[in-house]
């Protein structure tokens, strides 16, 4: 097998596609360094020179869709404006966004992740973040988080299987979502910044 020229600066992407792909085909049990290589038509040394362990791939594998889910929401956050239903509208529409591509998060990188709980810690502190500036200028404490955590737990049903829903009943669900974020009154006396 004839190696590809890859620029240097390209190659962690690469890599990282390459691993997404064998994880979407076999899932993470059966992930080694030496598949990934092949995959990715670079040396086993190649991909040890960016990742030194099938664990340090799938963080990066775990930190870069959690990159893109957080710039997919601010995105979204930053077209609903100020105020208490941004965040779950911002989220709903990202959801919606999943659905529609019908990529989602690989199932297998998800399961992988109970074995490596680290690889969400900058998520769940932009999760945090954000519901606590929910709290902040929403009304009816809590009212915002159960909508996010909706949404995500839709999206977790997907990505798990557990849910068939389609078409028409879906788009009721999201329609639902979206009423019930936009009914989310703002704190009195309090300015949204």
């Amino acid at each position: 097998m004839t190696k590809a020229r890859t620029r240097r600066e390209d190659r962690p992407m690469v890599i990282l596609d390459a691993a997404e792909r064998l994880i979407r085909r076999m899932g993470t049990r059966t992930l080694t360094i030496d598949a990934v290589a092949a995959e990715a038509t670079l040396s086993k040394g190649g991909v040890l020179h960016h990742y030194a362990s099938k664990d340090a791939l799938i963080s990066a594998l775990a930190e870069r869709k959690l990159r893109e889910i957080r710039e997919s929401v601010a995105t979204h956050e930053a077209e609903q404006g100020p105020g208490p239903a941004a965040l779950p509208l911002a989220l709903i529409a990202h959801a919606r966004q999943v659905y529609a591509d019908e990529d989602g998060f690989p199932r297998a990188l998800l399961l992988a992740s109970a074995e490596n709980p680290e690889a969400f810690a900058g998520f769940n502190a932009f999760l945090k973040q954000r519901l606590a500036q929910m709290e902040d200028v929403a009304c009816c404490p809590g009212a915002g988080a159960m909508l996010t955590f909706a949404t995500l737990g839709l999206l977790l049903s997907r990505t798990l299987g557990f849910h068939c829903l389609e078409g028409p009943d879906l788009e009721k669900l999201f329609d639902a979502m979206e009423h019930a974020a936009k009914s989310l009154p703002r704190a009195e006396g309090r300015e949204v910044g």
